[in-house]
């Protein structure tokens, strides 16, 4: 008997010095459905729901792909503000996030979350009225220009602001609301990225792009750590737990084979999304 109650208690000491990898694709794999945390549901051309239920959008078709290659029949949506993502990520309340969330290396080490390999590219646009007199970026100095507060489309239009280069910024708080101010004559152009755009041309037809597409920059303080990243800065990517690195690995490998074998490409050209600069995210 005391030699059974020995052996016993090395197992259970054996086992807490050698503890099993913590992991999250099998639970996944059980509950048979892939979950992801979404802020922008009903956003055009990103992700959106139909009456019968069923989801569109590239987000809503690249979900579906990346379930299907990781060995998830299910893919779903939880709809969320955009501010409870990471913290609903971290209570367990969806395995990933996939709302085009850019990865940032402030997420990364602040928020301790992993991004996956990405799989679209935001940038900015300069978008007018068709009949606006301003042809070029150099006709902007002065102008009123409207973006969305707390994005990086707003910390583009302040850094120009400050450079000289546009004149006043009126952040908004939606991304529908920035159009509306254009159409009325409250501001002379809108700041907002090239997916949004794409959104806003299904019902005012009567926009046009100016001058180059703007990239994202990165906070003073963070250009270092983002120099060292291997994504370009910018680009959207699927947000796991930290703890979930076989979950992350299968993601890879799925969003890899997806730009491979020209799934990703097909996807965002469907929805009007592929653009040259999309062909390749990492450095």
């Amino acid at each position: 008997m005391n030699r059974l109650i020995a052996l016993c208690a090395a197992a259970v000491l054996s086992s807490s010095a050698f503890p099993v990898a913590a992991g999250c694709l099998d639970d996944v794999k059980s509950s048979g459905v892939l979950t992801a945390g979404n802020g922008l549901m009903g956003t055009r051309p990103f992700v959106w729901q139909n009456e019968d239920g069923s989801y569109g959008g590239f987000e809503a078709d690249m979900l579906k792909e990346v379930g299907k290659r990781i060995g998830v029949p299910k893919t779903d949506f939880v709809v969320t503000e955009w501010s409870t993502l990471i913290p609903g990520l971290k209570s367990k309340r969806w395995d990933i996030i996939f709302s085009s969330m850019s990865a940032t290396q402030e997420r990364i080490q602040s928020a301790n979350v992993r991004f996956s390999r990405p799989y679209f590219l935001l940038y900015d646009e300069i978008i007018v009225k068709t009949d606006s007199p301003i042809q070029s970026f150099a006709d902007l100095k002065n102008r009123k220009v409207a973006t969305t507060l707390g994005t990086n489309d707003s910390v583009n239009a302040h850094r120009l602001a400050t450079e000289g280069q546009i004149g006043e910024v009126m952040d908004f708080n939606s991304f529908g609301e920035p159009f509306m101010a254009l159409q009325n004559g409250q501001v002379d152009a809108v700041l907002l990225d090239q997916g949004t755009l794409l959104g806003q041309r299904e019902k005012m037809k009567n926009l046009r792009v100016v001058g180059q597409p703007i990239y994202y920059h990165p906070k003073p303080e963070w250009v270092d750590a983002e120099n060292k990243a291997s994504y370009k800065f910018g680009t959207s990517a699927a947000a796991v737990r930290a703890e979930c690195s076989d979950l992350l690995t299968a993601i890879n490998g799925a969003l890899q084979s997806m730009d491979q074998d020209g799934t990703r490409q097909k996807i965002l050209t469907k929805y009007g999304a592929w653009s040259p600069e999309q062909a390749v995210l990492t450095k």
